[in-house]
């Protein structure tokens, strides 16, 4: 199981997220995404890095991906993005096993649920969504699968009252993942920070979740 923790960075809360790139570089957590459970059936590995912060009301999460192809065909909030090159964080309290994930195509889309299960899930409202910034150095708008070699990065600044966290009152420690995947492009992966030991590609286990852990102020 891995382990991280999170750096408060009060100057975060003055910045857009095009801005907050800099900063992030320089005081951020770091991690890989690097872990290939399903490796015989699904070799490919992009190069998936991601820094992590965060400021007084929100989760910050900065995304480095480099590999093969990308694809955007997602444009709307709501509707699945996981078949697109997508990055994903998936989220529970310590001491509860309902979860919550966030996952963003390249160019920002965003599919998300509060799950008691995989199955068992209840969307964000179009509010919830809206409340989520977003900043991508590709374009906005949505495209097929591009072949070639790319590199892309995204920003987003997650509210901490979405994860139903209140950001005053922060716990100690939560538990989460963090995940790349590409499932309908040439090269299919399914990519994990902290490892996942199940038989096939599976991203709906909070019992594999890694802690996070929230530096004091």
């Amino acid at each position: 199981m891995k382990r991280l923790t999170v750096p408060y960075l009060p100057a975060l809360d003055g910045l857009d997220l095009s801005g907050a790139r800099a900063l992030m570089e320089l005081h951020a957590t770091r991690e890989s995404i690097d872990v290939l459970n399903w490796r015989e059936s699904f070799p490919y590995k992009p190069i998936v890095a991601f820094d992590i912060a965060r400021g007084r009301e929100e989760l910050y999460l900065h995304y480095f991906v480099r590999g093969l192809s990308v694809r955007a065909l997602a444009d709307r909030d709501g509707v699945f993005v996981h078949e697109d090159s997508c990055v994903e964080f998936f989220v529970r309290k310590a001491d509860e096993m309902n979860y919550i994930n966030f996952e963003f195509n390249c160019i920002g889309t965003c599919y998300a649920c509060r799950h008691q299960s995989r199955q068992v899930n209840t969307p964000l409202t179009a509010d919830e969504f809206r409340s989520l910034r977003r900043y991508t150095t590709l374009q906005s708008e949505a495209f097929a699968e591009r072949p070639g070699l790319y590199d892309w990065e995204l920003v987003v600044a997650i509210p901490f009252r979405l994860m139903g966290l209140h950001p005053e009152r922060l716990p100690e420690m939560i538990r989460g993942n963090f995940y790349k995947c590409a499932d309908k492009t040439e090269n299919p992966h399914y990519v994990t920070w902290s490892p996942i030991d199940l038989p096939s590609p599976n991203y709906h286990c909070p019992e594999f979740f890694g802690e996070i852990f929230f530096a004091a102020r």
